[in-house]
């Protein structure tokens, strides 16, 4: 199995309670994060264990991403471990402050590549257009956060 690391960031005017609030109201991930949709599927959805499910694509077309939340540490952190056939591997939202005000909005993921020798040779395609969705999602995060 290979694994990859993939981290974007931006800065945020919100503070960083009023983005971890945005960031962690799962049902709205539709509203910020592009092409997806997220549920809480069992527990509160706000603790360690909690278990999310969150579907990426268009219309019917995608995969799902099961998760469960490892770290809960609001309004620094929250970690999840993608537990899915397709998605595998560790994610987490940092919500650093600014001194002064403002927040910087972090997100990694550390994934095991599906698809074998496949999946290794395609990950250089397909890493800088990750990378841009992930970054867009934030600053439409961001932007939410902020009204």
């Amino acid at each position: 199995m290979t694994h990859s690391r993939i981290s974007v960031s931006v800065e945020a005017a919100a503070e960083p309670e009023r983005v971890f609030s945005v960031l962690t109201d799962w049902p709205r991930h539709g509203e910020w994060m592009v092409l997806t949709r997220a549920r809480v599927a069992a527990g509160d959805g706000r603790s360690v264990g909690s278990r999310l499910a969150a579907f990426s694509g268009l219309g019917p077309v995608g995969f799902l991403d099961t998760m469960e939340i490892t770290e809960w540490d609001p309004p620094t952190a929250v970690a999840v471990r993608h537990t899915g056939r397709l998605v595998r591997g560790t994610g987490v939202f940092r919500v650093l402050p600014h001194e002064g005000g403002g927040s910087t909005i972090v997100w990694e993921e550390e994934l095991d590549l599906p698809y074998g020798p496949a999946g290794r040779l395609g990950w250089p395609l397909v890493r800088p257009l990750s990378a841009a969705l992930l970054r867009l999602s934030l600053r439409r995060l961001a932007d939410l956060s902020g009204r």
